[in-house]
């Protein structure tokens, strides 16, 4: 008998992708809970390592090296990661806003969320520096002013080991690039005061080596573009001011309700506020029994805490204490390939300190980098002959992926009769169907998607508007919609908290479209699947698959790689934030891109069959050719890298028999490549396609003329 998958019961929120968080997921997913649910809420689709942050600002390491990529470990891990930024959790509702969504509901919350060196009362540092953490935008800002050629000024409020490892490594990065430095170190008292004194005269001597000017004991009055202002009246040169002084939690804990410590949330021997079954780890947390300093290595040895307590939460198993070590080892980057260590009062030095530094920290990143491959399930002992084949040697993908292949698909569709009804009227190869009802023309078409993100709320609106496009296409205003809803096993309660967040989502992106939701039909069953059937209305004649004309210009409104990202993120081969990417993409309504196209003579959506094969619909239906300019085709970030890699989605081989006179194993692969809320195809007048691009543009940014319609009819050619 075939076991059903176990429902799930709880939901488990991770708030932030620090390293705490970071190594839970790892852990989750070698050892997952069954019956809980896994959701991680982080702004990106990577989180940085601080640790590496000095070699990267030296030149020692490029910027990816910084990054665990949190879509392969959330996938890895099982989890649904949600990419936005937490601004509240209301520990009353149990719930945890982030803009532009709904509340997303929890049983067991945590937060890592990390620290701020953000100076919001010091006069100009919001409009003319950059903070240390968070690291991201930093580090963005770093790499721009680092490949300039005029001679640098760069200065670094705080004197702690923090701010002297950025000096240094800003000074000696900028020296090593030939340019005239003029570096400047700023602290309010002493600088080092966190260091031994043998390792705080290294330092010192470093910062000497370096022409680093140190100034202590200086109050800063004003920020400026070029210049950092003291009270005393100097004005220190910097055209890069950047704050590292000491830890800043972020302001919106201050709404939550829970115990604080000078802003950090307070925590027990167990790791948990002062609300149960809400933890807090790494810096953003005040660890009450026991105060420790701001330090990434108590966030790492937090977490097999941490996942061992949010288990027993869900198991009722006993919590398990957090005993921080009381001293750990410092490792310093000196700006070069040299470091300082101190641990128990000794002091340690030399470029085989920094080799022993970038040790550690490869192989802390190397967790995340060369995560394990868990068994598939294997086959059972007796199965038909055929089985093998029919599984195919990689996993179905989900969206357009997933769907039955055209040929099979063509060949059902012609064996069906006819309609004996007058009031449908016949259309040469359109995904929806027009009706005439009391004169007024109505089209209606339906659509549905194997979720490939375990996030619903994304999910839903991607479904919405896949769904919305064969409505687009035909030029019509979308009227009306049902949903049909599979969910996977759940409890009562997941499943309101599902089904809400779905049609919340799905409810926004057909409101805006014009369209309420009227109705539906949910089911459970092995995964989550969502579905829409939408009506809309026409003024004029719509616009079908005929009437592209010879010397026509296409317009594609999105960029190609849905399928192949999708596919690659699947296996864990696609970087996260091209998966990010090709999620906002297919996300991305094209309501207002339909109205700026209604004079189109042909126009489709790109879906299942790829570019080249709905681009071959229109072709057929108008009884011409076409010729498309390879190098004018968009695509999204990392599709061309995983094609030319020779990852494909699973509807690749199906969609390239449609046109065998074109060869594959190129970059016209990505052509066949099946679409999920792909872009509009549309062919009309050169004249008019060149005149609109720019105004498509403020709504589909990458829309783009890819070719034109020729006379040889069916012959499509790409130069």
């Amino acid at each position: 008998m075939h076991a059903a998958p176990l429902p799930l019961t709880k939901d488990v929120v991770l708030i932030g992708g620090g390293h705490t968080h970071a190594l839970v997921l790892r852990k989750w997913g070698m050892r997952p809970l069954a019956g809980a649910r896994l959701t991680v809420i982080n702004p990106g689709p990577t989180a940085p390592y601080s640790g590496m942050l000095p070699g990267f600002v030296a030149g020692l390491y490029a910027r990816e090296a910084l990054d665990i990529d949190l879509v392969k470990l959330a996938r890895f891990a099982g989890a649904r990661l949600v990419l936005g930024a937490a601004d509240h959790i209301d520990t009353d509702r149990r719930e945890v806003h982030v803009s532009g969504r709904p509340p997303i509901a929890y049983d067991i919350a945590a937060i890592n969320l990390g620290i701020t060196s953000a100076m919001p009362d010091m006069p100009g540092f919001d409009d003319h520096a950059i903070p240390a953490k968070p690291l991201g935008r930093f580090a963005e800002s770093w790499a721009a002013y680092l490949h300039g050629d005029s001679a640098a000024h760069v200065a670094v409020i705080g004197g702690g080991v923090a701010g002297v490892e950025l000096i240094l490594a800003m000074a000696h990065a900028l020296r090593a690039r030939g340019r005239t430095v003029q570096a400047t170190l700023i602290d309010r008292s002493e600088i080092l005061t966190d260091t031994g004194t043998k390792s705080s005269a290294r330092l010192r001597a470093a910062l000497r080596g370096l022409d680093v000017t140190v100034i202590e004991h200086a109050k800063i009055a004003q920020i400026e573009a070029t210049h950092v202002l003291l009270a005393d009246g100097r004005a220190i040169r910097s055209d890069f001011t950047t704050g590292a002084a000491g830890a800043r939690p972020y302001p919106w804990l201050n709404g939550t309700g829970l115990d604080l410590h000078d802003g950090f949330l307070s925590v027990d021997a167990y790791l948990q506020t002062s609300r149960k079954g809400v933890f807090a780890t790494g810096d953003c947390a005040h660890f009450s029994p026991d105060p420790r300093p701001k330090a990434g290595v108590y966030a790492v040895r937090q977490a097999p805490i941490l996942y061992h307590n949010l288990r027993a939460s869900l198991t009722r198993d006993p919590l398990r204490r957090y005993r921080p070590q009381k001293d750990y080892l410092k490792l310093i980057s000196m700006g070069g390939k040299t470091a300082v260590g101190e641990r128990f009062g000794q002091t340690f030095s030399g470029g085989w300190i920094w080799r022993w530094k970038d040790h550690i920290d490869q192989g802390f990143m190397a967790q995340f980098r060369d995560l394990p491959q868990m068994d598939q399930p294997a086959l059972p002992p007796e199965h038909t002959h055929d089985l093998p084949e029919a599984l195919g040697h990689k996993p179905m993908c989900g969206g357009c992926g997933a769907k039955v292949g055209a040929h099979t698909l063509k060949a059902t569709l012609r064996s069906q009769p006819n309609t004996q009804r007058t009031d449908i009227a016949p259309l040469p190869g359109d995904d929806a169907a027009l009706l005439i009802t009391g004169g007024q023309r109505q089209v209606i078409s339906t659509d549905h998607l194997r979720a490939f993100t375990a996030d619903p709320v994304v999910m839903a609106r991607i479904a919405a508007v896949h769904a919305l496009g064969d409505i687009w296409a035909m030029g019509a205003k979308p009227q009306a919609a049902t949903a049909n809803l599979i969910l996977p096993r759940l409890s009562a309660e997941l499943q309101a908290r599902t089904l809400d967040e779905i049609m919340s989502a799905a409810g926004d992106i057909l409101r805006k479209a014009g369209a309420e939701i009227v109705g539906g039909h949910t089911s459970v069953g092995d995964e989550l699947t969502i579905g829409f059937t939408v009506t809309g209305l026409c003024d004029a004649a719509p616009i079908t698959l005929a009437g592209a004309q010879p010397g026509d210009a296409l317009i594609l409104t999105k960029p190609l790689g849905t399928g192949v990202i999708m596919a690659a993120e699947m296996v864990g081969k696609a970087e996260g934030a091209w998966v990010a990417a090709a999620l906002t993409s297919m996300s991305q309504s094209q309501d207002k891109t339909t109205e700026l196209l209604h004079a189109a003579h042909a126009m489709t959506d790109v879906t299942g069959f790829g570019l080249l094969g709905h681009l071959l619909g229109i072709c057929e239906a108008s009884a011409v050719g076409a010729e498309l300019e390879l190098g004018a085709i968009p695509a999204l970030p990392g599709a061309a890298a995983l094609t030319a890699r020779g990852v494909r989605s699973s509807l690749f081989e199906e969609n390239a028999a449609l046109l065998p006179q074109i060869t594959t194993g190129g970059p016209q692969d990505l052509l066949f490549d099946p679409q999920t809320a792909g872009g509009l195809l549309a062919a009309l007048p050169r004249d008019q396609a060149e005149a609109l691009l720019p105004v498509l543009r403020r709504y589909a940014a990458e829309a783009a003329i890819i070719g034109h319609i020729t006379g040889s009819a069916g012959a499509i050619t790409l130069i």
